[in-house]
């Protein structure tokens, strides 16, 4: 069997294989199952009701970060610097999209690959900054709110510094495979 299929028949068989686990699990600790899914699912829509204002406020601070310009005024303030480090013009964007939003870089990465393709080097790059990125303000606000932290101390700036290395990282990587 190909390496290819062998990960196909694992990647189908993983849903299923974690769902009995989970189930001879609490069969064997006698654990009330129904009561404890109906129990967690309760809390879930409560963590959801309590997080709502923050994900309304990240959404609409990335729909005026976005319509206002600023992005494309970030983007022209750092390309001379990014240019000097390699990184492709063109993915400035989701460079500066990344941390902010999810959906807003994956916006930004569908538009890459439409325009210069899935295999030119500014695709593989966007791809590859895309996975190894993290929706760093998104992730602080749901989290975070939702434990009522106000002093995020050192998380900001060491997300960013990691948000700059995989961005560098990306580059360099697809840099060295396919050119």
């Amino acid at each position: 069997m190909s390496m290819v299929k062998l990960l196909s028949v694992l990647s189908i068989s993983m849903i299923p294989v974690m769902i009995s686990i989970i189930l001879l699990h609490g069969s064997l600790h006698k654990i009330e199952l129904y009561d404890a899914f109906v129990e967690g699912a309760g809390e879930g829509f409560k963590t959801a009701i309590r997080i709502m204002p923050y994900l309304v406020a990240v959404f609409l601070a990335v729909g005026i970060f976005r319509e206002s310009g600023a992005m494309d005024l970030f983007t022209q303030l750092l390309a001379p610097v990014t240019n000097f480090m390699g990184i492709p013009e063109e993915v400035l964007p989701l460079v500066l999209m990344r941390p902010i939003s999810g959906s807003g870089a994956l916006g930004v990465v569908q538009d890459l690959v439409g325009t210069y393709g899935p295999d030119s080097f500014i695709g593989r790059v966007a791809s590859t900054m895309m996975g190894s990125a993290e929706t760093i303000f998104y992730t602080m606000g749901i989290y975070f709110g939702a434990i009522a932290v106000k002093n995020t101390r050192h998380t900001l700036a060491a997300a960013l510094v990691s948000h700059l290395a995989a961005v560098v990282a990306s580059v360099v990587v697809c840099t060295l495979i396919f050119r």
